[in-house]
């Protein structure tokens, strides 16, 4: 293990930004150290904290190049390109896209070290926040809001481990084995071997420590915080408990944890940070700072992440600039729900070069269109992911259609359409509560486009009762091309075949050198 612990613990740090530490976060990227002058003056504590940021917008590739693991970008590339609804052009994204994914191969093993490495850092950006305050560097209060911020990266880590490397918590109430839950620093030989002796818990356990974590960081989180959006607020914290409880299928949780940033009625802005659906639909991405904005992850002109991880990179056309390499899919731009005149095809999307040259066409996302400085931000939890998410809880639980849902649904939707008026959802236009949960479900699917939520939706979903996924749902080809694909209502015709709930690549191996080095760790049946 130690080898792979080098990978993901060790930390280096250049001494000269120390003096910048009140810009930090804006202008340059960060590292921090081990040892006790991390945490020696108030200065150096608060650039320790940006470290953890950093971290999480980009730990090292398992080549140490930096490719935006784990959520500067490749949580969202990997989430849709595990799912249907984008097509991967080349071969970047190759095994990801088709499931030909072991357990040395680079993008899960990446995405393993890299949540790791943010993970560790948080632990031990926390245990020297702690002593930093016993000796008065820092004020108690404000090493408990460090800490606060740390427990929700730390919490928003393993949450997204669980998603990718165990099974959801509807399949046996949380009784699968879920990942390690590290919350304590390794940085000793002594917690090298307790590490070793720490088996994998069970995904019921890990939720029960990611919303520990989680009431933490609400309970010592400000509602407002600077810079904002790219650091953990009270709403931020609010939000990925509310996302969490969904993945649970604790309805009645969601609902009570959406209540605390929704109000009653329409229109709806939080009371929490005044959080609000923009004007249109291009709104939070047209600014990295939007009103609907509640945690993004940085990159600016001076720290990204790079030309083979970028989101603008990866989303783009190639004829705007991009390298044009995860199209959008006919699965869904041929849907005929997704009404042919929403405001969101042509304000987020836009037909262009792919990666194989000026002559051949696919669909591409607008929402990132930073290609030269690839500053656009990666957006985590957005205001609309908290009305669905409640939406949905709220069509769950009642006996029939939920008005309160409705509403919410069309919050989201009604911001896209041409004629609200005429086109907005009716209770009349739905039969039962299940058309109107499908309804709420696509919509995720339409709104979280070239977001990375897909998966997360297909792996929540994959043994639910009355709306399974199924497993892996089938796709188009890989590198699959050309505009002639794109009509909407026209054929959708994929090829690759869908892979079952059933089968072992449903989700990522661990990976080997954690199995090898600390053998405690149970691989994932069938690798």
């Amino acid at each position: 293990m130690k080898t792979f612990l080098r990978k993901t613990l060790l930390w280096a740090f250049p001494l000269a930004l120390l003096s910048s530490c009140e810009t930090a976060l804006d202008k340059s990227p960060f590292n921090a150290i081990t040892d006790a002058s991390a945490f020696s003056t108030a200065d150096r504590c608060l650039l320790a904290l940006y470290g953890v940021y950093d971290a999480a917008q980009s730990s090292p590739y398992t080549d140490g190049t930096v490719r935006g693991y784990p959520f500067g970008a490749a949580n969202i590339e990997q989430g849709d390109a595990r799912g249907e609804d984008v097509i991967n052009v080349a071969a970047f994204f190759q095994v990801t896209y088709q499931a030909t994914y072991n357990s040395t191969t680079a993008n899960n093993v990446g995405q393993w070290g890299a949540l790791y490495a943010l993970i560790n850092k948080a632990n031990i950006s926390i245990e020297g926040f702690k002593t930093a305050a016993t000796s008065n560097i820092i004020p108690a209060a404000t090493a408990t809001q460090y800490e606060a911020e740390c427990r929700f990266l730390r919490a928003l880590a393993h949450h997204e481990a669980v998603v990718f490397y165990a099974r959801p918590y509807l399949d046996g109430n949380g009784s699968k084995l879920g990942v390690p839950y590290r919350d304590f620093a390794i940085n000793s030989g002594t917690a090298v071997e307790q590490v070793r002796t720490v088996a994998r818990p069970t995904v019921a356990e890990n939720y029960a420590k990611i919303l520990e974590d989680l009431d933490f960081a609400e309970a010592n989180l400000p509602a407002t915080i600077t810079p904002g959006v790219v650091r953990a607020t009270k709403a931020a914290a609010i939000a990925l408990k509310q996302r969490v409880k969904l993945h649970k299928g604790d309805w009645a949780g969601v609902i009570a944890e959406g209540a605390k940033l929704i109000p009653a009625a329409a229109p709806f802005v939080s009371p929490i940070g005044g959080l609000k659906l923009t004007d249109e639909p291009n709104g939070p991405f047209t600014n990295n700072n939007s009103t609907e904005s509640i945690f993004s992850i940085r990159n600016d002109a001076l720290d990204n992440t790079g030309t083979n991880g970028a989101l603008p990179s990866m989303y783009g056309a190639a004829n705007l600039g991009a390298r044009g390499l995860l199209a959008i899919s006919p699965i869904i731009w041929n849907n005929s729900k997704w009404l042919a005149t929403d405001k969101r095809r042509t304000q987020l999307y836009v037909s262009g070069a792919n990666s194989n040259g000026a002559s051949t066409v696919n669909i591409f996302a607008k929402k990132y269109t930073s290609y030269t400085e690839r500053a656009d931000f990666a957006p985590q939890l957005r205001y609309a992911e908290v009305l669905l998410n409640s939406a949905e809880a709220e069509a769950r639980l009642a006996s029939g259609v939920s008005d309160r849902a409705l509403s919410l649904l069309n919050a989201v939707r009604n911001r896209a359409l041409a004629a609200p008026a005429t086109e907005a959802y009716t209770a009349a236009g739905f039969a039962d509560k299940k058309a109107l949960i499908t309804a709420i479900l696509f919509e995720r699917r339409v709104e979280f486009l070239a977001e990375g939520k897909r998966w997360a939706d297909i792996h929540r979903n994959a043994v639910d009762a009355d709306f399974t996924t199924g497993g892996i749902p089938a796709k188009y080809a890989n590198g699959a091309q050309g505009a002639a694909l794109y009509s909407v209502g026209g054929a959708i015709n994929p090829t690759q075949a869908a892979i079952p709930y059933s089968d072992f690549k449903f989700i990522w191996p661990i990976p080997d050198n954690e199995i090898t080095q600390n053998p405690i760790i149970k691989q994932n049946e069938g690798y």
